[in-house]
This record gives structure tokens, C-alpha cells and sequence, in this order.
């Protein structure tokens, strides 16, 4: 008469591992936002700072490459350093969720919606 009760338990350990897995990715999430990368370009003259998440907070520029000559290459480098940052922030969202999903005994190559 109980026999599909033994079920029950395992579905009640899913739904808390859902509920773990859920409360883990929150706090992934905040710790993305709060995480800062740099990026450089031009042998560190310009660097540009961004959140894990790849959102800009900031831009650092030698003051030795002003000149109104070289504006184009100015241009270029700003942008290289913030490619290069939003690459790092990538980089490391893809490494610590691979890092949650090993905790979480998931298959590595797991995509997560981020």
C-alpha cells in the first residue's frame, strides 16, 4: 500500500537540492557583481575595470599618451583595455559557475541561464 512513498523522499531530496542549487546561483550572482577584473592595453597604459558580470566601473589612462596626434591610437587602446576586461569578466562568471556546478555534483560543461 506505501510502496510509492519511498519516491517521496527521494523528490523531497530533489527539491531541497533545487532549493540549494537555487540559493547558490543568488549568491553567484551577487558575487559577480561585486567581483572587479582588470583589463589593459597599450603595456598597461590604459586600464579599464569592470564587474565580473562585465559591467564598466572605471578607465585609467596614462596621462603621457594624450596627444592630439595620436588620438586614433588613444581611441584604440581605451577600447583594447575594455575588450580585454570584458574578456576577464567572462572568464571568470564561466569559472566560478564550473566551480558551483562541481559543488553541486552537475555535469561541468552545464549551462546555467546567466
Amino acid at each position: 500500500m506505501f510502496k510509492g512513498l519511498g519516491g517521496l523522499g527521494d523528490m523531497t531530496k530533489m527539491m531541497k537540492a533545487a532549493q540549494e542549487m537555487q540559493g547558490k546561483m543568488a549568491a553567484l550572482q551577487e558575487d559577480l557583481h561585486s567581483t572587479l577584473v582588470t583589463g589593459e592595453s597599450g603595456a598597461g597604459l590604459v586600464k579599464a575595470t569592470a564587474t565580473a558580470k562585465g559591467e564598466l566601473k572605471g578607465l585609467d589612462i596614462d596621462p603621457s599618451i594624450f596627444n592630439s596626434d595620436d588620438k586614433e591610437v588613444v581611441e584604440d587602446l581605451i577600447l583594447a583595455a575594455i575588450k580585454d576586461a570584458q574578456t576577464k569578466a567572462q572568464d571568470r562568471a564561466e569559472q566560478e559557475m564550473r566551480k558551483l556546478t562541481e559543488e553541486l555534483g552537475l555535469p561541468a560543461d552545464m549551462k546555467m541561464p546567466f
